[in-house]
């Protein structure tokens, strides 16, 4: 088991593809905090998941957006568990509109859960990694970071933030060993594009090189890759995940 005994926290690790990545450490012997914001049954299902597949595993409720929160939710853990060794900054939502109808909430809210979130988790777990010489931080960004996308004004500003925060938080880090790194999926099965009717879904398929939609797997492959000994000279990089969509 590669990750024997890793000390693993997914943030929105309880649905979608967080969900697939903390089942995926969890089976590679990860001890996995798995954290989420409201949903509690979703919550639930994770919870009776990890009981058969992790040897320690913790299912925490915080809003990432709050610095109290996290920071609650950080010290439980390494109350817990001691260290920290790889942290998935995976927690995002989207609330499209164009710009011209786009009202100030809905874009402080998307920044403050998918940015902001993924400071203050970061913030929040750098000092132990660094006092163990070792850490893994990914961070879940998007195509819309790369290419923008009509409607998603909020959501491509800050997954691209994500981004830029990830290049420099990996150079500040490069010495003391841990490595920073994001992941770009593409267009996944997930409970957010099961509700797409067919037709959407065909139309989705077509604009893919590989003509299908990923599937949680294929993020969590490559998220537990880069958190691995194999990706151990690998930071600053943004790796999609995308069928050859970008």
């Amino acid at each position: 088991m590669e990750f024997k005994d890793k000390r693993v926290i997914v943030t929105g690790g309880t649905k979608g593809l967080g969900k697939a990545i903390a089942l995926s450490f969890a089976r590679e012997g990860a001890w996995v905090a798995a954290n989420y914001a409201a949903d509690d049954l979703s919550a639930a299902d994770t919870q009776s998941k990890l009981a058969d597949l992790a040897s320690k595993y913790l299912v925490l409720k915080a809003d990432v957006t709050s610095r109290p929160d996290v920071e609650h939710m950080i010290k439980h853990i390494l109350e817990q568990w001691e260290h920290i060794d790889i942290l998935v900054n995976n927690a995002g939502i989207i609330r499209d509109k164009l710009l011209m109808f786009l009202n100030e909430d809905d874009w402080d809210r998307v920044i403050d859960v998918n940015l902001k979130g993924t400071y203050l988790c970061s913030r929040a777990v750098i000092r132990t990694m660094i006092s163990k010489k070792f850490g893994r931080i990914i961070n879940i960004t998007s195509p819309s970071a790369l290419k923008g996308r009509a409607g998603q004004t909020n959501y491509s500003a800050s997954k691209g933030g994500i981004i830029s925060f990830t290049k420099s938080l990996a150079r500040e880090m490069a010495r003391l060993g841990i490595t920073v790194n994001a992941v770009c999926p593409g267009f996944i099965a997930t409970p957010m594009t099961s509700d797409l009717n067919a037709e959407i879904k065909c139309d989705l398929s077509s604009r893919i090189p590989m003509g299908r939609l990923g599937q949680p797997e294929d993020v969590a492959g490559t998220v537990l890759f880069l958190a691995s000994p194999k990706a151990g000279y690998i930071t600053g990089q943004v790796l999609a995940v995308d069928g050859g969509l970008t």
